[in-house]
């Protein structure tokens, strides 16, 4: 439509709209290309991962302007509500005849069984009673509602610079009309509900539900509960309210699990909690397709999840693919945002894919260093010499004020033989590819050494061992880590003012292996990769994988350690800031 205004304007789109339509308005701060005045002002968005991480949202042009795109702020969308509750009058000049505006508030869709749809450019919908019409949608970054009840002359507009927060906007708008609509009728204002965090003994109700028709899984993460649909859609977190589980998260508001005796309540299904076993292995052809592709600001995670593969798309819904050749797969047909569209890979002479075009859009495979099995590592910003040097003058931050405990490191071996150790920072095997200790040993303090060896007991009756990478750390080398290492990756280092976990001898890095090989276990990343696969939510990899990852931080964390929000493999004891920042050696240790 944009381009046929062009055509029979014979002017660009851009400024015809501003100059016949968003000004007559008084929409002064609106435009459908940027201005220097407008980017200036434009706020600063955010995007967000399911596995945690946030980075400013892109501000480059999409080049679909008629389509959206549009620069605006709550009072200009404020002041085109007020033009349409005028009958598309703006002071005496006339925008849109009436009837005009009627018809398109006139549903030109109507699903069977309802009084709702899309009219032309707004959607249509009856509202306790009262019609209304509006519109919303998202950008990178931003979620906008705008919601009217013309028949009242009440509207509201919320604009939240979070991507994909709509379910947040909507609930605002809806809270906003009902707060209008009682103080134009003199009525006392309604009671906002309000849900509070899962009590820690509610955490234990995560596994898998099942009805008769469908399936949920509820998962525990840093103290709250998530929801995730089995086949496919968006994963919200649960509150409570009353002694139900509410949704209240940026993807979805308002749904509902009420407790049962055997499980919960959704809708009229009840689903029971049934025991999860242990994934099979995916198929070898599976492995060349499954991984990263896209860009930055819009990965594609193509994963696998209860035998099917599973593309995780514009970063929240996650689809089952129905195979249709070993590479061409399919949306599902009966829902979501791309029905029965196609997803086509290519690959290289190896079997890996290289490209995947879903939905009609090329995505590029993601290159990701160590996703070959080799070590992960980055070229250090300064030169590591240097910075041995300065390390070895320098001293650790006065800690004031405070009462430790006296240090107790223990050696793990000796109070564990079983326990198997992989230290690469002894070796050139490591991240920065020197070696920064002159033994291959791991120390803990004495109470988490010995809850860490009750957690390895406990896995050795399902055929699983410990292999510990680290433990204590001098205070020198998590110094040397932070200068060496670029600042976009510094979540995965320790920042020596503040002193690691691993310092005060209450942190391990660990993993899995096989007792009965002595072999890792494949998780979903390697150890100190420097990457989003590093993250104990990551989502992508496979059903397998992600058991053997959360197999271990459920086994860590019921001792009292906690996982660190950016590396699956790091965790910290309980106790760790009763002890002091440390900086001896390991040979001084074991003269002591």
């Amino acid at each position: 439509m944009g381009r046929v205004l062009e055509v029979v304007r014979k002017e660009p789109f851009v400024g015809y709209l501003r100059r016949d339509l968003l000004v007559p308005m008084g929409m002064e701060s609106s435009n459908f290309a940027p201005t220097v005045a407008t980017r200036d002002r434009v706020a600063k968005a955010i995007m967000w991962t399911l596995h945690g991480k946030e980075f400013p949202a892109p501000t480059f042009e999409l080049g679909t302007a008629p389509a959206g795109c549009m620069v605006s702020t709550v009072l200009d969308l404020g002041r085109f509500a007020s033009v349409l509750f005028a009958g598309g009058k703006s002071g005496e000049k006339v925008i849109l005849e009436k009837k005009t505006l009627e018809a398109m508030w006139r549903p030109q869709f109507v699903p069977a069984g309802t009084k709702e749809g899309f009219g032309l450019g707004f959607s249509v919908s009856s509202w306790n009673g009262r019609r209304r019409v509006g519109h919303n949608g998202a950008i990178y970054g931003f979620a906008t509602d705008l919601s009217m009840l013309p028949d009242d002359k009440l509207g509201v507009v919320v604009i939240t610079s979070c991507d994909c927060a709509n379910a947040v906007s909507t609930k605002i708008a809806d809270l906003a009309l009902e707060h209008m609509i009682a103080v134009k009728a003199k009525k006392p204002m309604p009671v906002i509900a309000r849900t509070s965090s899962v009590p820690p003994e509610m955490l234990t109700k995560a596994g898998r539900y099942t009805s008769a028709k469908n399936a949920f899984d509820l998962r525990a993460s840093a103290g709250r509960l998530y929801f995730h649909p089995a086949k496919g859609g968006f994963r919200v977190e649960m509150r409570l309210h009353g002694k139900s589980l509410v949704a209240d998260d940026r993807l979805g508001q308002g749904m509902k699990l009420e407790p049962s005796d055997k499980g919960f309540i959704l809708g009229k299904d009840e689903y029971v909690l049934m025991p999860v076993k242990k994934p099979e292995p995916i198929p070898a052809t599976w492995r060349g397709l499954i991984g990263e592709y896209g860009w930055d600001h819009n990965v594609l995670y193509i994963h696998e999840k209860d035998g099917k593969l599973h593309a995780l798309i514009e970063w929240f819904f996650d689809y089952p693919l129905e195979r249709e050749s070993e590479d061409v797969y399919l949306f599902p047909a009966d829902f979501g945002l791309y029905p029965g569209e196609k997803l086509r890979f290519r690959r290289d002479k190896t079997g890996r894919a290289v490209e995947v075009e879903a939905a009609s859009v090329k995505f590029e495979r993601r290159a990701l260093d160590g996703e070959d099995g080799s070590t992960f590592r980055i070229k250090p910003i300064r030169p590591l010499d240097e910075l041995r040097k300065e390390a070895a003058k320098a001293t650790p931050p006065e800690e004031r004020g405070t009462l430790f405990r006296k240090n107790e490191l223990v050696e793990l071996v000796k109070l564990e033989p079983t326990v198997k150790l992989d230290v690469r920072y002894a070796t050139t095997n490591n991240f920065l590819s020197i070696p920064f200790y002159a033994s291959p040993k791991a120390f803990l303090q004495k109470p988490a050494a010995e809850a860490m060896v009750r957690v390895h007991a406990r896995l050795a009756k399902q055929g699983f061992g410990l292999m510990v990478h680290d433990g204590y750390r001098p205070w020198s080398v998590t110094k040397m880590f932070w200068e060496a290492t670029p600042k976009h990756l510094r979540v995965f280092v320790a920042d020596p003012e503040q002193g690691s976990r691993h310092n005060r001898g209450c942190a391990v890095d660990l993993t899995l292996y096989d007792r009965k090989t002595g072999k890792p276990i494949e998780m979903v990343g390697g150890y100190d990769e420097m990457s989003d696969r590093s993250y104990p939510d990551y989502p992508g990899g496979t059903s397998l994988q992600r058991w053997h990852r959360d197999l271990l931080r459920r086994e860590m964390e019921a001792e009292g350690f906690a996982v660190y929000s950016a590396e699956w493999w790091h965790f910290d004891y309980k106790d760790w800031r009763k002890y002091p920042i440390g900086n001896v050696t390991f040979e001084e240790i074991g003269a002591k």
